[in-house]
Order: structure tokens, then C-alpha cells, then sequence
């Protein structure tokens, strides 16, 4: 009965879902990295052939509209291509085209506009609307192969932390006591034990899944209370859990997104140093809260200072990481000891799932309700 329901985790594992190469231009960082480095390279471009600086400031002040509206309208644009490249799965060839194009046909269009009226031509640069497109081309392919590098660059943390993570999880004696606590319980509570069974059948499930998939918030609290279902089984008394979730509707919890396994981690490493080490019964709270269209989690647990270990910070660092990579500077992490509770802080954008379909209810308090387990 085990080595089936491994199967069947293993047969369900998904697929890592096709990347977007068009940056996400809709990120404050990227806008901000954009911008300043567009108006970094025309500044340096016309003092350059300018007679002194003064000289240059100005002309850059009077070339400073067209600059900003080419680059502004080419972000909004990209930004909406790349929802679009991600639900039509467009092939990635395309997609580097569409950053060179978008920006150079923006370009154009301006260029045309504005050279038909008198009072454009004397206030910016003598450059035709070719010399415009191909220079916005440019600089959409380089600022396109730019963020692409700069992702394949992270590449590798996401496959330590996936590494990590699967360590971590699948600890020898964590799968040795989780079967044990399972075997116990089949000759006195056969059902229970069959759930216990199926639980740590969809924990492989997931786990297998690529890091760089996105999920549902849905699916990641019901797949942590599958985990603490497990816990609790081998932790008995000792473990106890308190949701909060707030200002979240039914339809908020089944469409918001969120990265894959980013809740579950944090959740794993407040009951291993906080639950663990205590013979008393230790309180892990998870707090989920949604305001001015973002997503904030606090996960709170008792801290043992004698007990923090180097696998603890690790295990931080990885999210922080990866929450850099998926929401850049739109993200925070802050983790602090405040007393002797330990508590982990977490926010980014709220963001819809695309395509959601209709998922069964994950028990989440929607009334604002504390909720023990």
C-alpha cells in the first residue's frame, strides 16, 4: 500500500511550466534598472559630442520627453505581452523578438507623431525615426538578454535550495518515523492511518515539483496542513497551530498566486526549532493577511537560542533568495527574535493565478477567526 501511493506521487508530479523571457516589466526594480540605466547611456551619449556640461544637461532635459515616454509606453507594453506570452505559451524565439520590436515600433510611432509638429524639432536630437527604431531595438534586445542572464544567474540557488529543501523534508528519520507513527495507527485507526498515508503521498507530489512553478494560495495552505497532519501524528500534543487569515475571500485564496513550496519550508522550519527541541507543548502561528494589493505572512514559533542552528539561517536564506529572483524589490523578508519567539516576515504582490479552475475548500478560516488545529 505504500509503494503504491509513492507511485501514484511520483505518476502526479508536474511539470515545470514553460518560462517567460520577456522581463517582467511590471516590477518596480526592473522599471527602476530600466529608466536609470536608459537615461544613464543618453546622458553619457550626448555629453560626449557636447561642447561642456552645462551644455549637456540641457540638451538631455530637452530630449528627456521623448526618452521617458519610449521608455514608460515600452514597459507598459511588455508588461502586458508577457501575461499574454505566459497564458498563450508563446515560443521563446518570439519572445525575444517581441522585446527588440516593441520598443522600436513605440519609437516610431512617436518619432512620426512629433516630427510633425514645429515645436518638436528644434527640442530634441537630430536623429531620424530609423536611427530611433534601431537604437530602442538595441536596447530592448540588450536590457531582454540582460534579465534573462540575470535569471539563469539564480538558476543555480533555486537548484541548492530545491536540493536543500528536498533534504530537509525527506530526512531519513523524518520518513522513518512518519511510516512508523503510520503503521501504528493502522490496526486501531485504519482510516486515519490511510489519510496519514495519502497526506505523505502529496508531500512527495509536491516536492518533486519544479521550484520555479507558481502556485496557488490555496493549494499551499492545503498542502501545509497536509505536512502538520503529519507532524502532528509524530508530535502528538507537543505540536499546536494557530491560523490567522484575514481580509482574504474565498475567491482571493483560490486565484491569489505564490511561489511553489514558499510557504511550506518556513512552516517545517518553525516546527523543527521551535517544536522539536521543547517536551512541552510549543504554539507555531501562521498569519496570512491581504492589504492594499499585497500579500503579507507572518510565521511565528518559540525560540530556543541554545538550539539555532546553521541549517536555520540556510534555509531562510534560500526563500529570501528566491523571492528576490520572483519579485525583485516588490518583495520583503525579515526574520527576528523578538523575546523568545522567533518570527518570520514576508510580503509581495498580490498576483491572480492564471487560468484557475474550481478547487475543493482548503478549511481556511475566510471570517477573520483565529482557528486552532
Amino acid at each position: 500500500m505504500i509503494i503504491k501511493h509513492l507511485r501514484l506521487a511520483v505518476s502526479t508530479a508536474s511539470p515545470s511550466a514553460l518560462a517567460s523571457v520577456i522581463p517582467d516589466c511590471c516590477n518596480i526594480g526592473v522599471i527602476y534598472r530600466v529608466l536609470l540605466a536608459t537615461n544613464s547611456a543618453a546622458f553619457c551619449g550626448i555629453w560626449m559630442k557636447s561642447k561642456d556640461t552645462l551644455s549637456a544637461v540641457l540638451e538631455f532635459l530637452d530630449s528627456a520627453m521623448l526618452l521617458e515616454t519610449i521608455s514608460i509606453l515600452s514597459l507598459l507594453m511588455l508588461c502586458g505581452l508577457r501575461k499574454v506570452a505566459l497564458v498563450q505559451q508563446f515560443p521563446l524565439w518570439l519572445q525575444r523578438v517581441l522585446c527588440g520590436i516593441t520598443p522600436a515600433l513605440i519609437a516610431s510611432a512617436l518619432s512620426i507623431f512629433l516630427s510633425q509638429q514645429s515645436w518638436f524639432l528644434d527640442d530634441f536630437l537630430h536623429a531620424s525615426t530609423l536611427q530611433l527604431a534601431i537604437l530602442s531595438a538595441f536596447f530592448g534586445m540588450i536590457f531582454q538578454h540582460h534579465f534573462e542572464l540575470r535569471s539563469r544567474a539564480f538558476s543555480p540557488a533555486l537548484v541548492e535550495a530545491k536540493l536543500q529543501a528536498l533534504q530537509a523534508r525527506i530526512r531519513p528519520h523524518f520518513l522513518f518515523n512518519s511510516i512508523n507513527a503510520v503503521l501504528s495507527l493502522i490496526r486501531t485507526e485504519p482510516l486515519r492511518a490511510e489519510t496519514a498515508l495519502e497526506d505523505l503521498a502529496d508531500l512527495f507530489r509536491v516536492l518533486m515539483r519544479d521550484t520555479r512553478d507558481m502556485s496557488t494560495l490555496y493549494d499551499e495552505v492545503r498542502f501545509c496542513r497536509q505536512y502538520l497532519s503529519i507532524e502532528k501524528i509524530r508530535l502528538g500534543e507537543r505540536l499546536k497551530v494557530e491560523w490567522e487569515i484575514t481580509n482574504f475571500s474565498e475567491k482571493n485564496v483560490k486565484e491569489a498566486q505564490i511561489a511553489s513550496l514558499l510557504l511550506q519550508p518556513l512552516i517545517e522550519n518553525a516546527v523543527h526549532h521551535g517544536v522539536e527541541p521543547s517536551e512541552k507543548q510549543s504554539v507555531v502561528t501562521i498569519k496570512l493577511n491581504r492589504n492594499s494589493e499585497r500579500i503579507f505572512i507572518v510565521i511565528e514559533n518559540p525560540y530556543y537560542g541554545a538550539h539555532e542552528t546553521k541549517g536555520n539561517q540556510m534555509a531562510l536564506d534560500n526563500i529570501r533568495e528566491r523571492l528576490n529572483l520572483l519579485y525583485d524589490l516588490e518583495a520583503d523578508f525579515v526574520a527576528t527574535v523578538i523575546g523568545n519567539i522567533f518570527q518570520v516576515k514576508l510580503s509581495f504582490p498580490f498576483q491572480k493565478m492564471p487560468n484557475v479552475v474550481n478547487q475543493r475548500d482548503p478549511k481556511v478560516d475566510r471570517r477573520s477567526v483565529k482557528r486552532v488545529d
